[in-house]
């Protein structure tokens, strides 16, 4: 199915059965299958990047709502409803919506009570740290504080640390940290973004996704550049952009230990690939995506970001000239 140039589909559940059948519950506001899966995930990786998948579908509904009334001290259905909290209150703000600071104050205090009820889980410093996005002008003392680098900024490296100790290296941790970075960076090149993504990244274990956080900074600052530009397409095929290709596929895609191989990482780092003409390398890494493609980061190379099915155009090109470079000699 990888190889047979199908036109992908869009699935938030990747290769996650389980999670895709749960998705479907949830989508039809039923909680049952929700609270069978989360039972079931043993790993820390697979519970925060469940629970924040689900948390995405269920925010448009009351399923989390209906499910912690009818158990109310379930520990899964509080940090359900934290999820959902943060997530409606990360849509008001890029909505600009007249509630965001009541609802970001909402999710905070439902993810800072877990953080006591659930002490040994990394999921509610997750949710801490993606609420301190909300906080543009770093306010609060715990998005102000001193980095673990001098080359670094100060912000909720407290947060961070706290979800490292309970899951090192935890993927989404890490990207919260990002965009934090990013709103510091509104109208800048993204350097302390950058600072940030290589340092992590080279204290990073082999296969780590946390080697291809600086793949994402490039495609940001591809993204603010203005994209889709011929003389920008240079943007991914300079040294440094082959070398950041390059490392990532090393650290991350070739280790034994890469277990977490999820479709958003695996589309950027083909994506990188394929842009630092990187050919071989990329035809491996496009059998991995097989049809679980992603619109991010695609849609940033079409002439109207946001249209799907540009996107999915782009990703087949790159896929097939990926294939055809890979067989020469």
């Amino acid at each position: 199915m990888a190889r047979d140039g199908a036109r992908p589909a869009y699935d938030p559940a990747g290769p996650d059965t389980a999670l895709r059948a749960a998705l479907q519950e949830v989508r039809a506001g039923r909680w049952m299958s929700m609270r069978t899966l989360l039972a079931e995930t043993a790993s820390w990786w697979r519970w925060t990047q469940r629970t924040q998948v689900l948390a995405a579908a269920a925010a448009g509904t009351d399923v989390v709502r209906a499910w912690l009334a009818e158990e109310p001290h379930s520990l899964p259905a509080a940090l359900m409803h934290a999820r959902v909290a943060v997530e409606r209150a990360l849509r008001a703000h890029r909505e600009r919506h007249g509630r965001t600071t009541e609802l970001w104050h909402e999710a905070w205090r439902a993810s800072d009570a877990l953080t006591r009820a659930a002490p040994h889980d990394p999921v509610p410093w997750v949710c801490l740290l993606a609420l301190s996005r909300l906080d543009e002008e770093q306010r609060w003392a715990e998005h102000r504080v001193a980095p673990p680098e001098p080359m670094l900024p100060p912000g909720p490296w407290g947060l961070l640390t706290e979800a490292d100790k309970r899951d090192p290296y935890n993927r989404e941790a890490h990207h919260r940290m990002l965009q934090f970075l990013y709103g510091r960076s509104a109208s800048g090149r993204l350097a302390e973004a950058a600072g940030f993504a290589h340092w992590a990244a080279d204290a990073a274990p082999p296969g780590s996704p946390l080697h291809l956080l600086p793949l994402y900074v490039r495609v940001e600052r591809y993204r603010r550049d203005g994209g889709r530009d011929a003389a920008l397409d240079l943007h991914w095929v300079a040294e440094d952009a082959s070398r950041e290709a390059l490392r990532a596929f090393h650290g991350w895609f070739e280790p034994a230990t890469a277990t977490e191989r999820g479709p958003l990482d695996l589309n950027h780092l083909a994506h990188a690939l394929w842009g630092a003409l990187r050919f071989a390398e990329a035809d491996r890494v496009f059998d991995a995506v097989g049809p679980y493609w992603t619109p991010l980061p695609w849609t940033h190379r079409t002439a109207a970001p946001g249209d799907h099915a540009q996107a999915a155009e782009v990703f087949q090109q790159a896929r097939a000239r990926s294939r055809s470079g890979a067989r020469r000699p």
